[in-house]
This record gives structure tokens, C-alpha cells and sequence, in this order.
């Protein structure tokens, strides 16, 4: 009998909804030795809180933190709420009994974190903090690569996040970007990326940092003026405890970004390179290959990463299927289901794939005889 384990997730903005994803998708993805449910919810807005849950198919709804915490049925607390709720939050279900997973940045203060980490140890619970993307394939390929020595001695390295969402000052700021709620770039994309500096380069000796601030008034939510007074991008000259030099970069000013997370890592015997925006490969140059005037080997290597990771996850989907593939299978659910509700033609219809039918056909028509085939 696997073990069943019952989440409670506090709060329910972008990340929260993510969360309750990939829950429910962990069967189709991993034979995992547990099964899983986000079974409550608990939001800033417990008037909403009922209507919510019923929405999303979450059999419980609670009105405040507390009655999450105090429930004996949940083992596990998820926090999905803004950065200065974290602490509190994640302190009392610790108290509570209950294991905890918490997104970036654990904590406001490095004070905070280190509090909850003496506390958590303390209790002997399962704790964990969201960094999602070291379980990227083309990142799990690239610490493999780090760890067999490929690269010999990383010498420098660089690291960047960047999206345009700062840009327009007419875009009215939320909590995200008020310093008083722990917002800045840097507590919101600079967390995601410094692990990934860690986690392929190792700790850090030494850091050197500028903020800047591009558009020094915006509007707040309600509309009035507001001088902004987080970071809308921040720089990081930093030095490895092993000696490599390198370079972090979030910024929200960065024209014509979608979701740029890149990384580039450069070693005595060979090099890394990655972009979120192209997911399914990594870029290795190996300083070994052969190389010669007018040839040779030597260059950087697209490897394919898409879907292969190892076990218990490997499998479902294919190692073939890209970054997307299974967004794509999602939406085209969407569409038809939508269809049928609203009581209407789906498209692509049954016309559109017998129309597909017959271009096969002909198709094979033509390699069994040579000739061209039209089609009706």
C-alpha cells in the first residue's frame, strides 16, 4: 500500500496554481513509491476561499493558516505566498508537525532562513525550498558533465535572468516590485539563478552588486503615483570559494525578454552553455576533441536533453517529446471539452482528419507506383 500523502496549500496566486499541477501530474510523469493530493486551501481571501476550491476540484477549503496547520490529516504544508508571508508561515507548520515545501526566497532576511533552518532540524520534519529549475534536463546534463570533470576547472562562468517587465512606466506595480513586501529583481529572479550558480559552480567566496532603478515613478495598484524603491535590475561580480570569476544578471529591463534564464560556464577543459527559450539542449564544447587546420571536431555540441530524465520520472513522455509536448496534449483537451460544453463544433474536425487520411493514401499511392497521385 503506497503511502498517501494530503497537502495543504496556502495561497493560490500564479505559483500556487503551478503547484497544483504538477501534483496532479505526478502519476502520468513518475512511478513514484506515494500518491498525492492537494486536499485544502487556504488564501489571503477567505471570502473567495469556498468558491475557489469548488472551482479547482480541492475537496477542502479553510478560512485562515491555523485551521490548515491544526488539521491531522495534512502532512504537508505548501507555501505559494507572497515573500514576507513566508516566515511566519513555514515557522508555524514546523511547530505544527508539518512537513514543508516553500517557494523562493524561503525568507526576506537571511536571518529569517537561518532561524527556520535551526528550527526545522530541530524537528527532524522534510523541508524544502522550490528551485525548479535544477530539475531542467539540459541542467541535470550539465552537473553530470561538471561532476565526470569534463570541463576540468571552472575559470568563469555567467549567469542571467532577465525579463521586460519593468520597462513600462505606465504598468502599475505590485507587491512584486514594493520593497516594504520584499519585492526588487533581485529577491524575485535572483534567487532562481544564483542556485544554478551554486549548484553548477560551487559556493561563493566573494560578491560584488549594483542595483538600478530605471524608472524611478510608477503607479501604484489604486493608481496613485508611487517612487519606486526596489530594484528593477541587479549586477553581481562574484568569486567562487575555488577561484572562478563570474557574472549574475537579473533585470526586468531587458527589451524583448520573454522568460531569459541563460547560463554559460567556462572550465579548463571545456565549456557549457544553456537558454531557457531553447529548453531542449544543452551546449557543450569539448577542448579534447580533435582539431586541425582544415577539420577536426572541436566546436560546441547541441545535446539533445528534451525528455530524458533518469528514474523514477523517466519514461512518461517519451525521451522524444520536446519542452511542450505535453502543454500542446493539455490545450487540445481544452479546446474539444470546451467545445462540447459550449455546444458547438470542435476544431479540428472529423472532416480535417479524414481530409489528413486521404493525403497518407495518396502518399502511398505514390512511393508503391512511381507516379504522381492527386488528391481528391
Amino acid at each position: 500500500m503506497k503511502k498517501h500523502l494530503k497537502i495543504g496549500l496556502c495561497g493560490f496566486g500564479f505559483m500556487g496554481k503551478t503547484h497544483l499541477y504538477a501534483v496532479r501530474n505526478l502519476p502520468f510523469f513518475c512511478d513514484l513509491p506515494f500518491t498525492a493530493e492537494v486536499s485544502a486551501l487556504c488564501t489571503a481571501h477567505p471570502e473567495r476561499t469556498a468558491a475557489l476550491a469548488a472551482d479547482w476540484g480541492i475537496p477542502k477549503a479553510v478560512p485562515d493558516e491555523e485551521s490548515l496547520m491544526q488539521d491531522p490529516d495534512i502532512a504537508v504544508i505548501d507555501v505559494c505566498t507572497p515573500n514576507p508571508c513566508h516566515y511566519e508561515t513555514v515557522r508555524r507548520a514546523l511547530l505544527c508537525g508539518k512537513h514543508v515545501l516553500c517557494e523562493k526566497p524561503l525568507t526576506v532576511t537571511a536571518a529569517e532562513a537561518e532561524s527556520l533552518c535551526t528550527l526545522a532540524k530541530s524537528t527532524g520534519l522534510t523541508v524544502g525550498t522550490v528551485f525548479n529549475n535544477r530539475f531542467l534536463a539540459p541542467v541535470m546534463r550539465a552537473k553530470q558533465l561538471i561532476e565526470e570533470g569534463r570541463l576540468g576547472r571552472v575559470l568563469s562562468f555567467d549567469f542571467a535572468y532577465r525579463h521586460d517587465s519593468c520597462i513600462d512606466p505606465q504598468r502599475r506595480a505590485g507587491w512584486k516590485q514594493m520593497a516594504d513586501f520584499g519585492g526588487g529583481t533581485l529577491a524575485d529572479l535572483g534567487p532562481h539563478v544564483i542556485d544554478l550558480c551554486l549548484f553548477l559552480c560551487g559556493p561563493l567566496a566573494s560578491v560584488i552588486g549594483r542595483s538600478q532603478i530605471a524608472f524611478p515613478a510608477h503607479s501604484r495598484p489604486d493608481g496613485s503615483l508611487w517612487q519606486t524603491d526596489a530594484d528593477e535590475a541587479f549586477y553581481m561580480l562574484c568569486r567562487t570559494k575555488d577561484g572562478a570569476r563570474g557574472t549574475i544578471t537579473v533585470s526586468k529591463l531587458t527589451q524583448g525578454a520573454e522568460d531569459g534564464l541563460t547560463f554559460s560556464v567556462w572550465g579548463s577543459k571545456g565549456a557549457l552553455s544553456f537558454d531557457l527559450m531553447d529548453p531542449n539542449t544543452l551546449r557543450f564544447y569539448d577542448a579534447a576533441a580533435p582539431v586541425s587546420p582544415v577539420g577536426g571536431l572541436r566546436g560546441y555540441t547541441a545535446i539533445d536533453c528534451t525528455g530524458r530524465y533518469p528514474a523514477p520520472a523517466a519514461g512518461f513522455p517519451s525521451v522524444k517529446a520536446p519542452v511542450g509536448w505535453l502543454r500542446g496534449h493539455v490545450m487540445s483537451m481544452a479546446n474539444f471539452l470546451s467545445a462540447v460544453a459550449e455546444e458547438r463544433p470542435c476544431v479540428p474536425s472529423f472532416e480535417e482528419g479524414a481530409y489528413v487520411q486521404r493525403v497518407m493514401e495518396a502518399a502511398r499511392q505514390s512511393d508503391a507506383t512511381g507516379s504522381e497521385v492527386s488528391i481528391c
